[in-house]
């Protein structure tokens, strides 16, 4: 178990939706540093951040997608808020259950906010691609990666940087507080279309 700032005690092995609340995931992921903290500005990149970058990629490349689809997106790497980000290599490294821990709270998370467990396959493999240009673009911006490394390990982005709105603001490291507030925004507004919706 752990407990959370809302009060929630939420049991990580076995996570139930009524334990999840957006406050402890804000909370969380404007705290939890990208890349290990080695990024370049006066604030950390938090992947709270990372998130809303994630979700305007996605945005960008498929502009019809749902709010759901989009939800699924913003929330893709929501764990983190209990499991920290830990590096691809790593995750590889520790095998299996790191994995299916990780996709039970995810599942938890988004029955929370009236989505399915999992995202369509398809989806899937959208949000991966966005996920990707993200760290490509956080790797050479922040991260002092050089361009044709950033490419070996992420490939080549289909979309520039100068193509994605507001580029400039998505990648300058936010404050802690800005960065939980434009998560929460973000969820607030897809959860609040989804709801129009239904």
């Amino acid at each position: 178990w752990q407990r959370m700032l809302s009060g929630r005690r939420l049991d990580i092995l076995d996570p139930s939706p009524v334990d999840v609340e957006l406050s402890d995931i804000a909370h969380g992921l404007a705290r939890v540093a990208r890349w290990n903290g080695q990024t370049q500005g006066d604030y950390p990149f938090s992947v709270a951040q990372h998130s809303v970058l994630v979700l305007e990629i996605f945005a960008a490349q498929v502009p019809d997608a749902s709010s759901k689809a989009r939800l699924y997106a913003l929330l893709h790497d929501a764990p983190e808020y209990v499991m920290g980000d830990i590096i691809s290599p790593f995750k590889a490294a520790m095998g299996g259950n790191y994995k299916e821990v990780e996709n039970r709270l995810l599942g938890a998370i988004n029955l929370h906010f009236a989505l399915n467990a999992a995202a369509p396959v398809a989806i899937q493999r959208q949000i991966k691609r966005a996920d990707k240009e993200a760290a490509y673009h956080e790797a050479v911006h922040l991260a002092g990666f050089e361009i044709e490394e950033a490419r070996k390990f992420f490939g080549e982005p289909a979309l520039a940087a100068f193509d994605l709105e507001h580029f400039e603001q998505l990648i300058r490291p936010w404050p802690t507080r800005e960065a939980h507030d434009r998560f929460v925004d973000a969820v607030d507004m897809l959860a609040t279309t989804i709801h129009s919706q239904s």
